[in-house]
């Protein structure tokens, strides 16, 4: 499987873009805030309806434009197929597979498996347990549509309860409601739980030996799973904890509180590991996140590479585009020079300035 073709309407600083891409690796450089990443975040949103930076879809179509349009055509058992994308300021987004109107992104997800690095995934070990949900939620949908779907369900049950718990302070009588919305939040919440600690245990077999090469075996990285309550406890722990959700008027019990650790031989990196051992450990975890698409659905993701070559030392370096030889790849960075050292086999160059593409022969 592998990304075709790219076309943008008002979509960011591009007033109109198309892109011929190769199966292999496929470069775009220039100066900062030229449009880079815009590229590689419009691939990202026809993969799985989101931007891989949280951006909303108003934010993403071009200042002075109503809406913005993408097409992404993509080659998978050599057949193809066209994804279509409609962002419109004030209203929900639209979406087509092969010119028909889906009505959920679970008829999307799956069809591109993608995976994007970016500097920001460095600091994922040392940062907030946020970015660790949303780095399993977003591979566990692309990958799982029950999964997608269960999310979906149980964060709408979350808004719905904490809007309740809200309400409950100023019209007491409500709190009989409340019953209904719990029974639903332990539902999706204990399957998510069980889902996101499945997950980590295939996580785990691979991620071993992929730090073990990183760090020439001086280490052995884990990942824990920490769920704020285990699925079997959530009902007891949602109703023990009522009286502290009506205090807080917020959801205190559930996935949504849930992290990840990381121990390199039994020492917490986050905690205690230098900022080499942290940024090995994200970069073991990328690479692990390859190798088990690979495993679950029979070929390889789509790697985006969003200038982090540079945040890379360079035998973290030589380590990572190893490991891309068999995979399309787009990779975004100020300059070639890296590509040189490296010698790397780049089939595509674009140079990208003030919303342009420009094809570099080669």
């Amino acid at each position: 499987m592998y990304i075709e073709s790219m076309q943008l309407k008002d979509f960011r600083n591009y007033e109109e873009l198309s892109l011929e891409l190769s199966p292999g690796i496929n470069i775009f450089y220039g100066n900062n805030a030229q449009g880079k990443t815009n590229i590689l975040e419009a691939m990202y949103l026809c993969s799985t309806t989101r931007s891989h930076k949280g951006s909303r879809d108003r934010d993403m179509i071009r200042f002075g434009s109503d809406q913005a349009h993408l097409r992404m055509e993509i080659v998978r058992d050599d057949i193809k197929h066209r994804i279509d994308m409609h962002l419109r300021r004030g209203r929900s987004k639209g979406a087509a597979v092969d010119g028909i109107p889906i009505r959920r992104s679970a008829q999307l997800l799956g069809m591109v498996h993608i995976i994007c690095f970016s500097p920001e995934d460095l600091s994922m070990i040392k940062n907030g347990p946020a970015e660790r949900r949303r780095f399993l939620d977003m591979e566990l949908c692309q990958l799982d549509s029950v999964y997608l779907r269960e999310l979906s369900d149980y964060n709408k049950v979350l808004l719905q309860r904490n809007a309740l718990l809200r309400q409950i302070s100023f019209q007491y009588s409500l709190i009989d409601t409340l019953d209904a919305w719990d029974m639903q939040l332990v539902r999706y919440g204990s399957r998510i739980i069980q889902a996101r600690r499945e997950f980590v245990d295939k996580l785990n077999t691979i991620i071993e030996p992929v730090h073990a090469s990183l760090t020439g075996g001086r280490e052995k990285l884990t990942v824990i799973y920490r769920p704020n309550v285990e699925a079997d406890g959530l009902a007891e722990a949602v109703q023990e904890g009522r009286q502290t959700d009506l205090r807080m008027k917020t959801s205190t019990a559930g996935p949504h509180r849930d992290d990840l650790a990381f121990e390199a031989d039994g020492i917490d990196i986050r905690k205690y590991g230098s900022q080499g051992q942290q940024r090995t450990a994200a970069l073991s975890l990328k690479l692990a996140e390859i190798e088990i698409v690979r495993r679950l659905i029979g070929e390889a993701p789509v790697l985006l590479l969003d200038d982090v070559l540079s945040e890379l030392d360079a035998g973290r370096q030589n380590y990572l585009m190893d490991s891309i030889k068999d995979i399309q790849t787009m990779i975004t960075c100020t300059g070639l020079d890296e590509f040189v050292r490296h010698r790397l086999s780049i089939d595509r160059i674009y140079r990208i300035n003030a919303g342009k593409a420009q094809r570099i022969a080669q």
